[in-house]
């Protein structure tokens, strides 16, 4: 550890508490609610059952401090305390309705603050923001009581094709200002697919991260929509490697890498002689799963395409 790092993320939280106004909390949302006061509530309003001993150690609060809180908001009538069901020795606490609706007031003040903010950025910025929001919450956040998440390579069932031309659309819009060009390229993308697959040479895995989708790709024969496919069992001599997705959520967990190494196996059984696939400079993520993979860029064209003014890139991994 570096003294410069040091100084980067304090740098970086004087920076982002004055953003958020989280000094002057109440002003800042115009409530007569601190920040810990809010957090507070918010707990109380989202946990199931909650007691003081659960917000102690969900919040880190002193235990006096806390209690004090607490009273204040049972004399003005926000919340209620009783017996917890799960431990007599302790105090459930639960929202009034005037609580509740205190409480909605918060998150409707704080999620528009929010809006405003990310209102001065570009989609794809505003994209790029929340990614790296989400890799600080993961590095520097508290996993030791949460199960590492299950990450399944399944093929596609019914409705996971629609799926990936509508999570392909709208995330290349969110984060690159693709148009809807990009959609239509990827419908007719998947429709050959679903219309010409071929079992043997033809592939699409849907990730799973604990049964939630997070991520597809797909790896055909080049040509897909006007090559035949053999009657014997000798593949073309080319596979291509298609719509590589991955949700911001899930990035940063070994998603993309197991999909491209789920295809490049299956190219490679299958006994292609080479994978290809096509791509555009911006997708910088992307491009660093395929060199890892062994893909060698083997040439760059600069185009126009979806809106926007892009280099298109082809890419070649010898099998």
């Amino acid at each position: 550890m570096s003294a410069h790092e040091v100084q980067e993320i304090r740098r970086f939280n004087h920076f982002y508490t004055n953003l958020l106004g989280a000094l002057d909390y109440g002003r800042h949302l115009y409530t007569p609610f601190t920040l810990t006061e809010a957090r507070v509530l918010y707990e109380i309003a989202h946990t199931q059952q909650v007691d003081a001993a659960d917000l102690r150690a969900s919040l880190s609060l002193d235990a006096g401090y806390l209690s004090r809180l607490l009273s204040r908001f049972e004399e003005s009538g926000l919340i209620t305390r009783g017996p917890s069901e799960r431990d007599g020795r302790r105090q459930r606490i639960m929202l009034t309705e005037e609580g509740r609706a205190t409480e909605d007031l918060l998150e409707e003040r704080s999620c528009d603050s929010v809006g405003t903010l990310l209102n001065r950025l570009a989609p794809w910025d505003r994209a790029r923001l929340a990614e790296s929001m989400a890799t600080i919450r993961e590095l520097l956040g508290d996993t030791a009581e949460r199960p590492e998440p299950v990450l399944r390579l399944r093929a596609p069932a019914p409705g996971d094709l629609g799926w990936m031309v509508q999570r392909n659309a709208a995330l290349y819009a969110r984060e690159y200002g693709f148009d809807l060009d990009y959609e239509a390229l990827v419908a007719r993308i998947v429709a050959e697919y679903g219309e010409h697959r071929d079992a043997r040479w033809d592939r699409v895995w849907i990730a799973d991260l604990d049964g939630e989708r997070v991520g597809a790709v797909m790896c055909v024969r080049d040509g897909i929509d006007t090559v035949i496919a053999p009657a014997d069992e000798t593949p073309p001599r080319t596979a291509r490697l298609r719509l590589l997705l991955v949700e911001p959520e899930a990035r940063g967990r070994g998603v993309g890498q197991a999909l491209v190494s789920a295809c490049v196996g299956f190219a490679r059984q299958a006994g292609f002689r080479e994978l290809v696939l096509w791509t555009n400079s911006v997708l910088s993520a992307a491009r660093v799963l395929y060199e890892r993979a062994g893909f060698e860029l083997t040439a760059e064209k600069p185009h126009h395409s979806f809106g926007r003014d892009l280099v298109g890139q082809d890419w070649r991994l010898p099998l």
